[in-house]
């Protein structure tokens, strides 16, 4: 199996821009960064045949070791998705980089599969962080509009009408919001982005507090 990382450089004013107001852009970014850090520090710790960065960028100050670096192609997120399945015949594992509370066990756990065609890892916003396929296919990823509260469920859907074994896996929180960057540090307590989010003095107040704006 291969596991790839779908991301894109951090740049201020291009990542994460909705952490802006109460972060400044130059903040976010650096948050979006350790978020991806993370993501690829625990990829590289999964027993798994190969490791792809796929870019949107350059990687910059990023530790990608053992990772093969690959740039995404121009269109839209579903596109973009459909092409990185379409140029592979063997099983995939893809994921986002705003998961950073993805653990080695949960990625582990799909490469250890055997028997499921298909993984799908649903967001809490109704999106979703991880999509693998046995057999990849970018037809069953092209169209899909992303970035919507029906997405993952729509593209669970894609997944069963085409009569495939999909297993589920839990669902995470993307960190779109301020209130999902204090969540998610409060669950991957000890975490470098845990200590980011730290280090910008919101873990000082709960997730519903920063969610009303206290």
């Amino acid at each position: 199996m291969r596991l790839v990382v779908i991301a894109k450089e951090c740049l201020p004013g291009r990542v994460k821009t909705r952490l802006t107001p109460p972060l400044s852009p130059v903040e976010a970014a650096s948050l979006a960064f350790v978020s991806l850090q993370q993501t690829l520090d625990t990829v590289r710790a999964v027993d798994v045949h190969e490791r792809v960065l796929l870019l949107d960028g350059e990687p910059d100050d990023l530790d990608t070791r053992g990772f093969h670096i690959e740039a995404q192609v121009g269109g839209g997120l579903d596109e973009r998705i459909a092409v990185a399945f379409d140029a592979r015949s063997s099983p995939v594992l893809l994921i986002g980089m705003d998961t950073p509370q993805v653990s080695l066990g949960m990625l582990q756990s799909v490469v250890d599969d055997e028997v499921s065609d298909a993984w799908f890892g649903p967001a809490t916003d109704g999106g979703f962080w991880a999509l693998g396929l046995r057999e990849p296919r970018g037809d069953l990823v092209r169209g899909v509009a992303m970035s919507r509260a029906d997405t993952g469920e729509v593209q669970l859907r894609r997944l069963r009408r085409a009569g495939l074994g999909v297993r589920r896996l839990p669902a995470l929180t993307d960190v779109d919001r301020i209130e999902d960057a204090v969540a998610v540090a409060h669950v991957s307590a000890g975490s470098p982005f845990a200590a980011a989010v730290r280090s910008l003095g919101l873990l000082a107040r709960s997730p519903q507090a920063v969610s009303a704006g206290r």
